[in-house]
């Protein structure tokens, strides 16, 4: 991917503060919820921590593919995630504006082992995690390493992704779905499930969705909309149970399966349009 430094994404650095020691309890987010405030261009709570890579502890150091081998990595990844977090944060904001809203800037925070965040302590268990009670996501670099080599989804637009799912999560904060989703899983139990995974899938669209300017404003390179697509594709909960029991139940799905992450990401890709990511209505 294409980027400059000093594109002001507003990331917080918090890595060389104590780290916190408890995980955070990871919620998930029916079919027949009619949203309203579904996506911005269509005119368009509870306490839910969104995080699709909650199965993925951040084992390694920072870095992976170019940014790995560059002089200090670290800092040259916090730069390239303060590009990427701008440009998701200007993208949005003139979508908002389109629709005659106000877009309400989010903050990347980074740290190492944990942090205390709105909705509780968090160690790297967690994994990447958008918290809706501060608004803000979170992030341990070292995560980027295990993407890489544990699940085989490399390269700087593969981090690219994570960011821009996790943003997605702040756009459905705004626009009133997480509200609408926690309600309904209070009010039928049953489909917290059905629910959280619909809302993941609709966070991958709108990743998709970014990616598509990023590629109008020449900004992707050879194999990157591929690193996204991979990038998605791991963290579907098949590949995931597959992994960690050897077995596959559908039924405990909270992020759908690689196929639908990967497709739903695709789909936002090719629509280029929010109002493409109507994820809660008909089959997925």
């Amino acid at each position: 991917m294409k980027w400059r430094r000093g594109a002001g994404g507003n990331v917080e650095d918090r890595r060389g503060r104590p780290s916190a020691r408890t995980a955070l309890p990871v919620g998930g987010g029916v079919v027949g919820i009619v949203v309203t405030l579904l996506i911005v261009l269509l005119g368009g709570g509870g306490y839910n921590v969104n995080s699709p890579f909650e199965q993925f502890p951040a084992q390694g150091q920072p870095g992976t593919g170019a940014l790995e081998n560059a002089p200090d990595a670290e800092e040259e990844l916090i730069d390239f995630l303060s590009f990427v977090v701008g440009d998701l944060q200007q993208f949005w904001a003139a979508d908002f504006q389109k629709a005659g809203r106000t877009f309400e800037r989010t903050q990347l925070v980074v740290f190492r082992d944990g942090v205390d965040t709105g909705c509780g302590q968090a160690s790297s268990q967690t994994g990447p995690f958008y918290c809706p009670l501060d608004r803000k996501m979170y992030l341990d670099l070292g995560f980027f390493r295990d993407l890489a080599s544990r699940f085989n989804a490399p390269g700087d637009f593969a981090q690219a992704y994570v960011v821009a799912h996790e943003m997605g999560h702040h756009v459905q904060t705004l626009t009133g779905i997480n509200k609408q989703v926690n309600e309904a899983s209070a009010e039928d139990p049953d489909q917290r499930n059905q629910l959280s995974v619909r809302m993941e899938l609709q966070a991958d669209c709108l990743a998709g969705v970014w990616a598509h300017s990023t590629y109008e404003r020449g900004l992707l390179e050879e194999g990157d909309l591929e690193e996204g697509l991979t990038a998605a594709a791991s963290v579907g909960d098949d590949r995931i149970q597959a992994e960690a029991t050897g077995r596959i139940s559908p039924e405990t799905f909270t992020h759908g399966t690689a196929e639908q992450r990967a497709s739903w990401f695709r789909k936002g890709f090719d629509q280029g349009d929010a109002s493409a990511c109507d994820t809660f209505s008909g089959d997925l």
